[in-house]
């Protein structure tokens, strides 16, 4: 098992569907916070979709805090598909080690972010990120709008590296 601790958070793999319970919770709780975009409906929908076919498509990095999760990222194939901390959690440094981890272990990371979610827009912009492209729907072709960032370097953006 690799396991990192940083910044009081440890860093550990998802102990697979038993744990998914939890980070639907955390990700319910993030939603509510951060996507006041979405109808409670909406909020079903993909909390279906999270726990039945989402999760098991992703490698999940838990970050724990005392020993309790407080947040986890998704990747699959270069790509950041979820990244999500439970709002009572917001604001610590969890979401940026899970981002900084990510990015070490797959240079080049690209993520999709809601346009409407405008904290977490200016979450990757602060971490070097910058707007490639954007789709008028997400992926389940719903109308939410997508913003598909990649790290400034790979954008050929002056003045930024890493």
């Amino acid at each position: 098992m690799n396991v990192t601790a940083t910044h009081d958070f440890l860093l550990r793999p998802c102990h697979g569907p038993v744990e998914w319970p939890a980070l639907v919770r955390i990700w319910r709780s993030a939603v509510e916070a951060t996507h006041d975009f979405l109808t409670v409906a909406d909020i079903g929908f993909y909390e279906r979709r999270l726990a039945e076919e989402y999760l098991k498509m992703v490698d999940v990095t838990v970050a724990d805090s005392d020993g309790v999760p407080v947040g986890f990222s998704g990747v699959a194939g270069g790509n950041l598909e979820m990244l999500f901390i439970d709002h009572q959690h917001r604001g610590r440094g969890a979401g940026s080690v899970l981002l900084a981890d990510a990015m070490a272990k797959n240079p080049g990371l690209l993520v999709d972010v809601n346009e409407q979610n405008p904290q977490a827009v200016g979450f990757y912009h602060r971490h070097g990120f910058v707007t490639l492209s954007r789709s008028e729907t997400d992926g389940d072709g719903r109308p939410f709008p997508i913003l598909h960032l990649g790290p400034a370097e790979s954008a050929g953006v002056p003045g930024h590296s890493s």
